[in-house]
């Protein structure tokens, strides 16, 4: 579970502003490009009465980072300025539950993203790869599923936490029942960071593999054409590509380690690790889309049409 508000109760009011406008700055650009990813993605579905398995997990991450990005604005403005509302059921539970399911299920597409890109486009010589090639329709699908079934564990131990931390503050009075709930409470967090912790480690591990897999591909099959004087074309598409995959690797890493030290530092008086963060967490969702959209020439050539079409009716007022 994320906060937005420092705990010192003397500077909530000048930290909580600021948190609020920088992550508002950073999270509606965020939905609007997720936003953009997926009205273009169910236009060609519809269009095209189907879609592949690219655009499936396209489709589903912008779903997923849109979500998770006004999740977790409400979440931030309420505590900042309505902290109270947040104690009235079920909103509190409410929130944190699609807060942690939709950035779980961002988590692990991602991955799944990463993994299908080292499937499709490497070229091993391994008989088991040459099988994963043949079966990729069927392995995104696999893939999707257990993202949503995790993402949805994850949301279901959140909210019961939520419900737990409620009663912590409404039985704080009696000594008896606040060492009761504070022991289930220990418990539950100890629960969902082992589980939260896992299911970031194993996606992180699925796109360092499969990013490392790709990159070695690449530069194999780069070297081969240094040495048969291959195109310079050709050979521009694989150097461009292999720095796409490297801007992601960086990124994903980045966003691994704030993931890491966000729990472990928003309990501590001096919260300027988690506010910086926080401040990644929220970015990562719309830059990475952005690139996405970016690399998908028809996403591409879209997003620059709509946007020449409203920098044409600007100048026309």
């Amino acid at each position: 579970m994320e906060a937005c508000h420092s705990p010192q109760q003397s500077s909530v009011t000048s930290y909580g502003a600021m948190a609020l406008a920088i992550i508002t700055l950073e999270a509606f650009p965020g939905m609007w490009i997720n936003a953009f990813l997926v009205c273009v993605l169910c236009i060609a579905w519809v269009k095209k009465k189907i879609l592949n398995s690219n655009e499936k997990i396209l489709l589903l991450l912008g779903c997923s980072r849109f979500c998770y990005l006004c999740f977790s604005w409400v979440y931030c403005c309420l505590s900042t300025t309505y902290p109270n509302y947040l104690h009235v059921q079920p909103t509190f539970q409410l929130i944190i539950f699609f807060q942690s399911f939709f950035n779980c299920s961002n988590l692990w597409v991602s991955a799944s993203l990463s993994v299908f890109y080292c499937i499709k486009i490497a070229n091993f010589r391994n008989s088991f790869f040459i099988y994963l090639k043949l079966k990729t329709d069927r392995i995104v699908s696999w893939l999707l599923l257990t993202s949503l079934l995790s993402a949805l564990a994850i949301g279901i131990i959140a909210y019961d936490i939520a419900v737990t931390q409620l009663s912590i503050n409404r039985n704080s009075t009696g000594q008896g029942n606040f060492s009761k709930v504070r022991g289930k409470v220990d418990e539950n967090f100890f629960q969902i960071y082992f589980i939260y912790g896992f299911g970031i480690i194993t996606s992180f591990t699925a796109v360092i593999s499969s990013a490392l897999l790709l990159l070695f591909s690449l530069w194999r099959h780069k070297c081969k054409m240094q040495k048969n004087s291959m195109n310079s074309f050709s050979m521009d598409a694989h150097i461009k590509a292999m720095k796409s995959i490297l801007s992601f690797f960086i990124m994903y890493s980045i966003n691994f380690i704030f993931l890491i030290l966000l729990p472990i530092n928003s309990t501590k008086k001096e919260n300027y690790v988690a506010f910086l963060s926080l401040l990644f967490l929220y970015a990562f969702p719309g830059v990475h889309s952005l690139i996405l959209i970016f690399s998908n020439p028809k996403l591409e050539k879209t997003l620059i049409r709509i946007l020449s079409c409203v920098k044409c009716k600007d100048c026309m007022r």
